[in-house]
């Protein structure tokens, strides 16, 4: 079920993305919210079902709160490094990428903390099935941005070219790592 349930969430992602570039039903722009709720359903029914095989020791402790940090990064990667309004919510205006601060370390920083929670869930429960779970996620995620930057993001925002350009898709690079510190929140660039 918790296969079932994670794969019902990437597809709830893709059809909010193609109905942000080409309208399908005005209900789709609930689809992302729908997609996080399912993730989550699917990510705790499988630590339920894996909690009898929960040791908890220091190793264990420490995957955990490595886990809750690449949790933390990815919240604040998608909902909070971003300029609210001019992201989620102004939709008939021509809309520009945001590059600075995050998004100027790579192009889609929250796979990289969404790839290091599941993967440390994973270990943390110490289970095939749960290995496995990680790998499809985030194989599942890799697919999702794979889409938006192809696809997704030159159509709906006006300097994605531009940025794809400058910034790498997923592995940071030294470069890309100084200009994410020096235009955090309020730096020069953007």
């Amino acid at each position: 079920m918790e296969f079932v349930l994670g794969t019902a969430a990437f597809a709830a992602f893709f059809a909010y993305d193609v109905n942000s570039v080409r309208p399908v039903r005005p209900w789709f722009h609930r689809l992302f919210a729908v997609g996080c709720a399912l993730l989550a359903a699917a990510t705790g029914l499988l630590v339920w079902n894996c909690r009898a095989f929960f040791a908890f020791n220091g190793p264990v402790l420490a995957l955990a709160v490595l886990a809750v940090v690449f949790l933390a990064l990815m919240v604040y990667t998608l909902f909070f490094a971003l300029p609210f309004s001019a992201t989620y919510l102004e939709e008939n205006a021509p809309r520009k990428a945001y590059t600075g601060g995050m998004y100027a370390l790579c192009r889609h920083p929250g796979v990289l903390w969404f790839a290091g929670a599941y993967l440390c869930l994973g270990l943390l429960l110490g289970t095939p099935k749960a290995a496995v779970f990680a790998l499809v996620m985030t194989g599942l995620n890799i697919a999702y941005v794979l889409f938006q930057d192809r696809w997704t993001f030159p159509q709906s925002f006006v300097n994605y070219e531009e940025y794809r350009r400058t910034t790498p898709f997923l592995l940071p690079t030294p470069g890309s790592a100084v200009r994410c510190v020096r235009t955090w929140k309020g730096g020069a660039e953007q």
